[in-house]
């Protein structure tokens, strides 16, 4: 008898509908498994024996052939082991009225006793039957909340494969797993356990993340050990503008993907911030895989990159940033498939000027020899600082501002101008596909909205050629003049915001670290 049963594959961020074709043949013997699984869809029969076995239910002992359609689609994971079980239960005649099945997906790794176990991918799966107009879908419990984020589709939580025999059946009825998606979503967003009013002193350094985020700059933090760069990046996310809802359904399918989603969770709600270990490989940054998964990059999609030491980063790692960073995706190609993964990230990374740590330190006394701070320096190729926007110098904190009692200013506040400022940016760009900030603009844009006045353009020039500011440093200059003209509130470029935007190009300078 043939049964089919529907699962879902996850190919990048999206989902594809499996038909779970399963045959039990009374001439022949052995079971098969075809439609390109790999060794963990292979592994499934016996798994799905032993369950079934386990709550008294029988396998055949003659021929059992498997198809997963479409055929030339490779199959990967364990989620596919409930799928395949309830189709030989049906196929077996253990079930009642199997053409049932095929209003449902149906999701979920097996244990030997029938337990079902957590799965990835849960929210691009229930996307995807909501889509193709199926009743319902079923996972694991661990899953359910992920999943029934989806309007307009029933999601079945189940622990056992008794659940799922039992609903089949009509011996056990599964409510719908409810969740208030905006209602939990508004909650989180504003919930953070850090602020800036934690950071004493370095209001410099506060005001030059407050430009970088009002308008998505990337940025680099250049001090001696103990300044505080981790502490001020980590800080970051405390004052980006709220994720919208389409941007955290965004975000969540990728961690979905990933696997990186806690147990019952629901939206991502805050502004994802990853902060990978030097020593991390180009695949894992970028992503990809014998069965391709989302990288750090992408993991921070929305939200921020953080590369402590950046130094210390394999020059071959950094280098692959260069292109996801300008076309906002990676493209992970394989023989057979290209995925596309998003990585709409903001950069943000930390340094020690020296090997030491203490050039132009205020005080201590740097110990590199000739020659071995710009040799430090050279590891950051030219291209990747082309593409950070604002070089900050951080400077350690006086011990008066250490001991000081004041109130420092809130996240809280920092926000509502940045997201002031993104909001004059939205309303610039509605014509412009894939620009929402100032960090985003093309050459051609630039030239047609950040117009300088005669004092301007004299300034500008004086700069270039007093502090031998690169070619480069112009187009950087006067996208954060229009980041800072828009936190002001200004129509208009004056020469204030240029020299402001000017002193946030340290590694431009020819010389600077000797």
């Amino acid at each position: 008898m043939l049964v089919k049963t529907f699962g879902s594959a996850v190919y990048g961020v999206e989902a594809i509908r499996i038909t779970v074709e399963v045959n039990v043949d009374n001439k022949g013997k052995n079971y098969y498994i075809v439609g390109l699984p790999d060794n963990a869809v292979k592994e499934s029969l016996q798994r799905v024996e032993s369950a079934i076995k386990s709550i008294d239910y029988y396998m055949p002992r003659t021929k059992l052939v498997v198809n997963l359609a479409p055929a030339d689609i490779k199959k990967s994971g364990s989620a596919f082991d409930l799928p395949i079980a309830i189709g030989t239960l049906g196929a077996t005649d253990q079930l009642d009225n199997p053409e049932r099945l095929e209003n449902f997906v149906i999701m979920g790794e097996l244990s030997l006793d029938g337990t079902v176990r957590p799965i990835k991918g849960a929210l691009p799966i229930a996307i995807q039957a909501r889509k193709e107009g199926f009743e319902g879908l079923i996972v694991p419990a661990a899953n359910a909340r992920e999943a029934a984020m989806v309007n307009n589709l029933k999601v079945y939580a189940v622990e056992h494969i008794n659940d799922v025999i039992g609903f089949f059946k009509n011996e056990k009825s599964l409510l719908p797993t409810i969740v208030n998606t905006r209602e939990e979503f508004a909650y989180a967003q504003s919930s953070f356990d850090i602020d800036f009013c934690d950071v004493k002193g370095q209001e410099n350094i506060k005001r030059a993340l407050e430009i970088a985020a009002a308008g998505g700059h990337n940025a680099i933090l250049i001090g001696p050990p103990g300044a505080g760069k981790t502490m001020l990046a980590k800080r970051l996310p405390t004052i980006l503008p709220p994720l919208t809802l389409l941007e955290a359904l965004e975000t969540t399918k990728i961690h979905s993907v990933a696997g990186k989603l806690p147990e019952n969770a629901t939206l991502v709600s805050r502004r994802p911030f990853r902060s990978p270990h030097h020593t991390i490989s180009d695949v894992a940054l970028v992503g990809g895989g014998g069965n391709p998964q989302p990288g750090e990059i992408s993991l921070a999609h929305n939200g921020v990159l953080f590369l402590d030491e950046l130094p210390e980063f394999k020059r071959t790692v950094l280098e692959v940033m260069r292109q996801p960073m300008e076309e906002r995706k990676v493209t992970i190609s394989r023989a057979k498939v290209a995925l596309d993964f998003p990585a709409s990230f903001m950069l943000i990374a930390s340094m020690n000027p020296c090997p030491c740590g203490y050039f132009n330190h205020p005080e201590r006394e740097c110990t590199c020899g000739p020659g071995v701070v710009q040799k430090y320096l050279s590891k950051i190729s030219g291209p990747l600082l082309d593409r950070i926007d604002l070089h900050v110098e951080v400077t350690p904190v006086a011990f008066s501002e250490l001991s000081s009692i004041n109130a420092y200013e809130k996240s809280e506040k920092i926000r509502e101008r940045v997201i002031k400022a993104r909001a004059i940016q939205e309303e610039r760009y509605k014509l412009l596909e894939g620009v929402y900030a100032n960090a985003q603009m093309s050459s051609k844009t630039l030239k047609e909205i950040c117009t300088i006045n005669t004092a301007g353009q004299n300034l500008l020039k004086i700069a270039m050629q007093k502090l031998n500011l690169s070619a480069r440093a112009y187009d950087r200059i006067l996208k954060v003049s229009r980041t800072i003209a828009d936190l002001a509130g200004s129509e208009d470029i004056k020469p204030e915001f240029l020299a402001e935007a000017i002193q946030y190009r340290s590694l431009d300078r020819e010389g600077w670290g000797g």
